[in-house]
């Protein structure tokens, strides 16, 4: 009768594996913090930029309504474009976004409203309610803007909103650039402006690795 059979001893293949193990862990968690932190800061960065300069069209992107009344923040949005238009940047204000199920109007119509009723007038204004998120908007937007031969653009939205607008715009062949308003209530606290930094960086990310709109909305903000 034999005897009992030993153990089999790892290989050195197998020992080196284990051995790299954390260190592949601890490399991929290197990386990971690495592009959410540079995305956060880019996101941060470029929200402190204004970018305003002569351009065919100023593009205000689309937020909360209520029943054709703009919400705080896109009314803060709205406001800015205003400015801009007053100021010469554009000859016209590009307004954009849906309705919601049971809405009686779209973002971009609510924002046509606001604007002439704030002395803009209507053959300045061109509503363009077509897409459910924002590189839809930005889609037709672009189909609009090549019918009409404009290509430049100031897009107008939030400060922490502007790179990833200005990613997605480009992306669809506009040539943009970002005027983030300055007011409203995304940017009253540095608690309010931390959240969407990050719920920015998120977006962004997710936008890059699929090509898909992640729009993130907090109910009365967008």
């Amino acid at each position: 009768m034999s005897g009992p059979h030993p153990a089999p001893t790892p290989s050195g293949s197998a020992i080196k594996a284990v051995a790299w193990a954390p260190r592949i862990v601890l490399g991929a968690l290197v990386v990971a913090l690495l592009l959410v932190g540079g995305t956060a800061f880019r996101v941060w960065q470029l929200g402190r930029v204004d970018e305003r300069e002569p351009v065919d069209m100023i593009v205000v992107l689309g937020a909360a309504q209520y029943d054709g009344e703009p919400s705080p923040v896109f009314r803060a949005r709205l406001q800015h474009a205003l400015e801009l238009y007053e100021q010469g940047v554009a000859p016209r204000i590009v307004t954009v976004g849906g309705a919601a199920a049971g809405d009686a109007f779209t973002e971009a119509q609510a924002g046509e409203q606001w604007l002439v009723e704030n002395g803009v007038p209507g053959q300045a204004l061109l509503p363009v309610d077509e897409g459910s998120d924002t590189y839809g908007s930005f889609e037709a937007v672009a189909g609009v803007a090549e019918e009409r031969g404009w290509r430049s653009a100031v897009l107008v939205s939030d400060p922490w909103h502007s790179l990833r607008s200005r990613t997605m715009a480009s992306d669809v062949g506009l040539e943009a650039t970002t005027s983030p308003t300055k007011r409203g209530p995304v940017v009253q606290t540095r608690e309010t402006q931390l959240r969407y930094i990050v719920r920015e960086t998120g977006a962004l990310i997710y936008y890059h690795l699929t090509h898909g709109s992640s729009d993130f909305s907090d109910p009365g903000l967008g």
